[in-house]
């Protein structure tokens, strides 16, 4: 179904008047529970397909976006996004991709990015989430659990353009999370913990997610200010990961190329510590950010970023 869609938006887009153009569909299908005090507390389910048109006069672009599948909208959306991009300014890197530096195949199952298993049933998602509030209400420290959710969701993704790149792949989400309160007599604080995974079997138990949330509350108790000096900085691993978003957010070819980086004209230059080395492996099996292809139909490579503090290369 996917595949036909964009291909309608495609030719209603040519019609309008595009040079060229690109379109992704996504059709998504997700269910969330969230329970409080061994109690359902709201349960969340969609499903629907989205999708993104790029369309091309000349080097000017605009994108559009929507979720009105009907002929009249895509029509009218397609004229729309082809009025943009002729009062767009020019852009000399922008366009599609040619023909020959298209990915010519791709092996989906390899990066096992989909679980087949059937979906869970919303009562086995309600146990998940009650089991981690449980096992994080044991730790006698926790005045109360804020709340414990787990959920699932099906992702299918397809892209085609102009240019004659045609593909489609799919993945899945299982997740687990526990917010938990800790009390004592400075006050109260909050920490969490939760799991994220494509196979379900992959996820950490509620009972190792409910425990961990407790610890991390119960390790913010009785904070104390200390005095001002330097002092050596361990930052927690979800803190670390931001910090690095921040660098590779920089690292972005379109912000590069509009020169709104910080990193313009860095590349050739060190921008962390030499010990420090970013690589992108989009083929790791299992991995949420792995992809067959990327946005744009070309093939993905393992890459440095940064090597030993230099920065070797853009990001897409």
């Amino acid at each position: 179904m996917l595949e036909e869609t964009c291909q309608k938006i495609l030719d209603c887009a040519k019609i309008s008047g595009a040079d060229q153009a690109d379109v992704m569909a996504v059709h998504g299908t997700s269910i969330s529970i969230e329970v409080r005090k061994q109690a359902l507390e709201q349960i969340e389910r969609s499903d629907g397909i989205e999708f993104g048109l790029r369309v091309f006069k000349g080097k000017r672009q605009a994108i559009v976006s929507g979720s009105d599948l009907s002929e009249a909208s895509i029509k009218l959306m397609t004229e729309r996004a082809v009025d943009m991009a002729k009062a767009a300014p020019e852009d000399p890197y922008c366009g599609l991709a040619k023909k020959s530096e298209l990915v010519a195949a791709w092996d989906v199952d390899e990066l096992e990015l989909s679980d087949d298993q059937a979906e869970p049933q919303p009562e086995e998602l309600e146990n998940q989430a009650k089991e981690a509030e449980y096992f994080a209400l044991e730790n006698q420290s926790i005045d109360q659990v804020q709340s414990a959710s787990s959920a699932y969701s099906k992702t299918k993704i397809h892209l085609s353009a102009t240019n004659g790149f045609n593909g489609g792949y799919s993945k899945t989400s299982f997740s687990t999370s526990c917010v938990a309160i800790a009390r004592s007599q400075s006050g109260l604080e909050r920490d969490y913990d939760g799991d994220v995974r494509i196979f379900k079997r992959d996820l950490r138990s509620p009972e190792e997610i409910g425990i961990r949330a407790a610890k991390r509350a119960v390790s913010k108790l009785e904070a104390r200010k200390p005095k001002t000096g330097v002092y050596p900085v361990i930052f927690d691993e979800r803190v670390s990961s931001s910090l690095i978003g921040h660098l590779l957010a920089a690292t972005n070819g379109v912000a590069v190329a509009k020169g709104s980086s910080w990193l313009l004209n860095r590349k050739g230059t060190q921008v962390l510590p030499e010990f420090l080395s970013i690589t992108e492996d989009p083929y790791r099996k299992r991995a949420s950010g792995s992809r067959p292809f990327d946005a744009e139909g070309l093939e993905t490579k393992a890459r440095k970023i940064v090597e030993n503090g230099v920065l070797c290369d853009w990001t897409t």
